[in-house]
């Protein structure tokens, strides 16, 4: 991929965060292909939990991956609902199928953002919101009907929340970056010296409040002060992703080739994570199954989906433009 190829990759990712302020109810993001079911009416192998039903259709615009701590299996957060991957079948949630942006799975569930689905009777714009029991309800946190926060990390044990403010609400200030340590009940403004850079995401480290991070045009961004300051630590390359494992930061970067690396914590040593064959393409999202390290999943900008199961030695692509594979 050229990086002009890639910078307008990220002019179409900010032009769909763009019409997240918009009605998302658009036939364009809406139509997807009629879940299946077995013969008997079971959603299918694997399936642990009767709120999911196999799912055959295509997946369009993810806008984040988490291991929820309840299942312990990736979920996919799309503009129509949640998906799931597991024992090599997809899934997707029977209701509240949102528009999930700012999606951030946590040890006890996950954190969102966005629009209501057609079958969903949340406010729209979602504010901040939480489900516990992965998507079969959500407790509004803080600002429904006034702001979707596409830009939004939450530690994954500590669930201190890190995010931009895109516009004027009765608590923040548009373009300014925000902290909450207790739930979203209180928010503190940060100054993010060092962050003067178009962002694609943010993160917060499970446990530490102090360590976040930010991928953006220019490079990759670490705070070690609550994002007061930020210093740009990739060498060289556009930032494309960043997520936190209690140990280390692990994120991709584009120099002409994707890369994915990860950095210790303690004494800032880095490796090359490998990564499968990915031409004209890049990390968007990545996560690690916090109860198994050798577990991983990529989400491209091209739509592609990566799994493994054996530390990167082999991935598998288990989506391919939008498609299951």
């Amino acid at each position: 991929m050229k990086k002009s190829l890639l910078l307008t990759v990220f002019t179409l990712t900010f032009s769909l965060v763009a019409c997240g302020q918009a009605e998302v109810k658009d036939k364009k993001f809406t139509e997807q292909s009629e879940a299946q079911t077995n013969k008997d009416g079971s959603v299918g192998e694997g399936a642990s939990d009767n709120f999911l039903e196999v799912f055959d259709g295509k997946i369009d615009h993810i806008h984040g991956v988490g291991y929820s701590g309840n299942q312990g299996k990736p979920f996919y957060a799309a503009h129509d609902g949640l998906k799931v991957y597991e024992g090599g079948k997809w899934y997707k949630t029977k209701e509240e199928n949102n528009d999930y942006m700012g999606f951030n799975a946590t040890k006890d569930g996950f954190y969102t953002s966005g629009h209501p689905g057609q079958d969903s009777s949340l406010p729209n714009p979602l504010g901040i919101q939480k489900s516990t029991d992965d998507g079969k309800t959500l407790e509004q946190l803080a600002l429904e009907g006034e702001t979707d926060f596409h830009l939004m990390g939450v530690g994954y044990e500590n669930q201190v929340i890190f995010l931009m403010n895109p516009q004027k609400n009765s608590m923040m200030e548009t373009g300014k970056f925000y902290l909450s340590e207790d739930k979203a009940k209180t928010w503190k403004e940060v100054a993010a010296n060092g962050l003067d850079d178009t962002l694609l995401s943010v993160a917060v480290h499970p446990q530490k409040a102090d360590y976040l991070a930010a991928s953006g045009q220019q490079g990759i961004y670490l705070s070690k002060d609550k994002g007061e300051t930020f210093e740009r630590i990739s060498k060289s390359g556009q930032g494309t992703s960043v997520f936190f494992t209690n140990d280390s930061l692990i994120y991709g970067t584009y120099d002409g080739k994707a890369k994915l690396t990860k950095v210790s914590l303690s004494d800032e040593t880095e490796e090359e994570i490998a990564l499968p064959k990915m031409e004209e393409d890049a990390v968007m999202y990545f996560a690690q199954n916090p109860n198994n390290e050798q577990e991983m999943t990529v989400v491209s900008f091209n739509g592609d989906i990566y799994y493994t199961t054996d530390g990167a030695n082999n991935w598998d692509t288990i989506l391919e433009a939008g498609k299951i594979k």
